[in-house]
């Protein structure tokens, strides 16, 4: 495991990839005995599962909880679920903007004495991928405002802001301005990283002929989606329009496709008698 796969990150991945009902359905609790074993599969110990578990239950995310057979166990709290709903979008659509589509604009003021507010709100908006137009007013893709939405709400920092939707009208060409507002060198590395770490896990599977072994296909996708699902928020989704020639985030996006469409369910076959209590398929 390495130091970007932490425990709580693994955690947080495992529930919006297999913690969740299908359908529609509520997903009920994952015992933790299931929990431990899928996470060992990664590289966790259980003294780390347990100990990112209680981090993530003291956020909110997590509730205490017993399975069906009076097994101790965890599930998600409804602002953990719409945590996990707000991310599919990127995670999985990773929209991209168009030029003509406008941005959304985030103005905000904290008092002094509410300093600490000020960090966290300022944080938040750099995790869903906003840049810095100028001291106070952040922007992004206007096709990130519910999610914004969403978050600034569930932390309780809506109070602070005033979201508006708008088109550059200049003075400097737009490209020139997103090159400004967001650090796309830092962004391309990072694009650059997932490829360096996941394309060729990509070529591994694609040379094979039979079906994915259940806990390989597990243990290749969660480590996959949990590079991954970072990328979508660093990097919002701006207009290709506006990017450097040979931006390497649509062969990123790719690549996860392929990966999610090839493992994400033969993965499963490994996750559900782990869930059950029953010996995983290999």
């Amino acid at each position: 495991m390495t130091d970007q796969h932490t425990p709580r990150s693994l955690i947080v991945t495992f529930y919006g990839a297999y913690g969740r009902g299908t359908g529609g359905a509520p997903a009920g609790p994952v015992p933790i005995a299931a929990l431990i074993r899928l996470l060992a599969a990664v590289g966790v110990d259980s003294p780390s599962v347990r100990s990112a578990v209680s981090r993530l239950k003291r956020r909110g995310l997590l509730v205490a909880d017993r399975t069906a057979g009076g097994a101790a166990g965890y599930g998600l709290s409804e602002a953990g679920r719409q945590l996990l709903e707000d991310g599919d979008r990127r995670i999985y659509g990773h929209p991209t903007a168009r030029a003509g589509q406008g941005w959304l604009l985030a103005v905000f003021s904290v008092p002094e004495e509410e300093r600490h507010r000020r960090h966290l709100l300022r944080s938040r908006l750099a995790r869903l991928g906003f840049g810095t137009a100028a001291p106070g007013v952040w922007i992004a893709p206007a096709h990130v405002h519910d999610e914004t939405r969403h978050t600034l709400q569930r932390l309780g920092l809506d109070a602070y802001v005033d979201l508006f939707r708008g088109h550059h009208l200049g003075f400097e060409p737009t490209a020139e301005a997103v090159a400004r507002w967001w650090d796309l060198e830092a962004l391309a590395a990072q694009h650059r990283a997932f490829l360096d770490a996941h394309e060729p896990v990509l070529r591994r599977w694609g040379r094979r002929k039979a079906v994915p072994r259940p806990e390989e296909a597990y243990r290749d996708y969660l480590l996959a989606l949990d590079s991954w699902r970072r990328l979508p928020y660093a990097d919002p989704g701006l207009p290709v329009a506006l990017l450097p020639p040979e931006w390497p985030g649509g062969r990123a996006a790719r690549v996860f496709g392929a990966l999610h469409a090839r493992l994400r369910d033969a993965g499963a076959r490994y996750v559900a008698p782990v869930m059950a209590g029953a010996p995983a398929a290999g």
